[in-house]
């Protein structure tokens, strides 16, 4: 899936107005409640914060993992000045920011060119950490032609080492996205995180993939990297060829703490959409 759809310009957003405080959510999450976002890719790609929290609040939704690209316009060619206002917008909303979507990846023959995704990823870390966000998404894309496959998988988890250990100094994770044609099988994954040596500020981002049912299946899959998941990416959850109630029955049997963020196309009526959504999550819960 080509999830590269630059924007030519970044801006960002003037806050709500003064005075205008957000509607609480309608309902409130049970007491096994997960935590529930959106992804801006795609339904919330055209929004702008003061809408992406208004039509969240709306909908009952905890958070947003916000996608580089998209007309939020939340980039690391932000100022100082820039930063300290999407914050503040955050912080004055029922809202959270669950999180940044980049496209950084380490998978490159040349090595230039895993060194300029590293160094952005650190750049990721930074605008992190002034806005108040907890983690930075990045992702594997996968293999390289001609390249023994387990060199690039040692070379992606060298990589994400090193993006952990100075998101860990800065009190920031990385989440690595179960991604790419060949790398979402999540034995290779397993096995970069294995390469990366397991630091504590790695996590993996469960992307739902219908390759989550090979290599043995959902339960062995799950398995592989269910201490390292932290935070979950879900399709359209009316998808029957996905097994949404086990994932999401694991999830809540384990207390998980990260945010479960919808990924799922755009909408006429995205709120409505949203609104469904959280219903459904809910009802697999069995709330």
């Amino acid at each position: 899936m080509n999830r590269r759809d630059f924007l030519s310009s970044v801006a960002v957003v003037p806050a709500l107005a003064i005075g205008q405080t957000p509607a609480p959510p309608a309902t409130k999450p049970g007491p096994h409640g997960l935590k529930l976002g959106t992804v801006t890719y795609n339904i919330a790609k055209d929004w702008d914060v003061p809408t992406i929290i208004k039509n969240l609040t709306e909908a009952g939704f905890d958070a947003v993992e916000l996608r580089t690209t998209h007309k939020h316009g939340v980039e690391i060619a932000l100022s100082a000045a820039q930063r300290a206002e999407v914050r503040k917008q955050f912080e004055g909303s029922p809202i959270k920011i669950g999180g940044l979507g980049t496209t950084c990846e380490y998978h490159a023959a040349d090595q230039a060119v895993v060194r300029k995704n590293i160094d952005e990823t650190k750049e990721w870390v930074k605008l992190a950490k002034d806005i108040g966000s907890p983690s930075v998404k990045v992702r594997p894309n996968g293999l390289v032609k001609d390249v023994p496959e387990e060199k690039t998988l040692e070379q992606i988890g060298k990589s994400l080492a090193e993006c952990a250990k100075f998101a860990q100094d800065n009190g920031i994770k990385i989440q690595l996205e179960v991604h790419g044609t060949e790398t979402q099988r999540v034995p290779r994954i397993r096995k970069i995180f294995d390469y990366a040596g397991n630091p504590q500020a790695l996590r993996a981002c469960w992307n739902s993939n219908q390759a989550d049912l090979l290599d043995g299946g959902f339960d062995a899959n799950f398995k592989l990297l269910k201490n390292q998941i932290g935070q979950i990416h879900m399709r359209d959850l009316m998808l029957e060829e996905y097994p949404w109630r086990k994932l999401i029955g694991n999830l809540a049997e384990m207390n998980f703490p990260g945010y479960c963020f919808a990924e799922i196309p755009e909408s006429t009526d995205p709120v409505r959409v949203l609104k469904y959504f959280r219903g459904m999550f809910r009802a697999y819960q069995g709330l």
